[in-house]
């Protein structure tokens, strides 16, 4: 069963994915947790052996914010591995992390809408039951994508893929220290979805066409930003 509960203005959802993808449902009861509470609502981690659950209940105006954290997590953490099981490209792992992050960026507001259109209200959410049998055409789709990567992909390639997009984009984001920020001022952490929080794969996910560099910046960020994104990263 997949989606929400509704009682009088308040809404429960059981989330839970296998124990192996806790982390997961971790960043969920992270990037939701403190907006819920402030509302008057709560919720509650539970690790069993085979499955990782948060159990949340919330005002109903607070759905939408639950709903778009479990579009991350199926259109960034899901994708992620989806991708990197079936990547060709004979990349060094940093290039490989990127190019898929590339990926994910370039598709993540069309992924992000089919998987918002399948969400059904019942009261229990099973990531992997939900990824399974309701997003086969999304993996299809990935899969035609990955079909155009041939084994011979480059880190050339990749620099020119990036900045293909980024000259696409008019997304502005702010790097600060080791942090980034949406165009809200709000930390953006979506690259623990694809297994550890790092600056370089949070501004490539983050679909960034400018960047605006706050104080001093890492020797190896700055490298990375004049790499791929030249004169769109504004150093003060």
């Amino acid at each position: 069963m997949h989606g929400f509960a509704y009682n009088k203005g308040v809404e429960e959802v059981v989330v839970s994915d296998g124990s192996a993808r806790s982390s997961f449902v971790i960043y969920l009861y992270n990037a939701v947790l403190g907006e819920i509470v402030s509302s008057g609502g709560g919720g509650e981690l539970i690790f069993g052996e085979e499955r990782t659950a948060l159990r949340l209940r919330y005002p109903k105006e607070k759905q939408g914010a639950v709903k778009e954290s479990l579009a991350e997590i199926l259109g960034i953490g899901y994708k992620f591995t989806y991708l990197h099981e079936k990547l060709r490209a004979s990349l060094s792992k940093r290039d490989r992390k990127l190019l898929i992050a590339a990926l994910i960026a370039a598709d993540f507001e069309g992924d992000r809408a089919f998987i918002l259109g399948k969400m059904q209200p019942v009261g229990e959410f099973a990531l992997d039951g939900f990824y399974t049998f309701r997003l086969g055409p999304l993996r299809e789709k990935w899969t035609r994508i990955l079909e155009y990567i041939p084994e011979s992909f480059s880190s050339h390639d990749l620099k020119k893929f990036c900045e293909f997009l980024v000259g696409e984009s008019r997304n502005k984001i702010y790097l600060k220290g080791n942090f980034v920020f949406g165009e809200n001022f709000m930390p953006l952490r979506r690259s623990r979805l694809m297994g550890e929080e790092d600056v370089e794969t949070e501004i490539i996910l983050s679909d960034a066409g400018y960047i605006y560099c706050l104080g001093e910046v890492a020797k190896g960020t700055q490298d990375f930003l004049q790499k791929y994104y030249a004169e769109r990263a504004i150093f003060s």
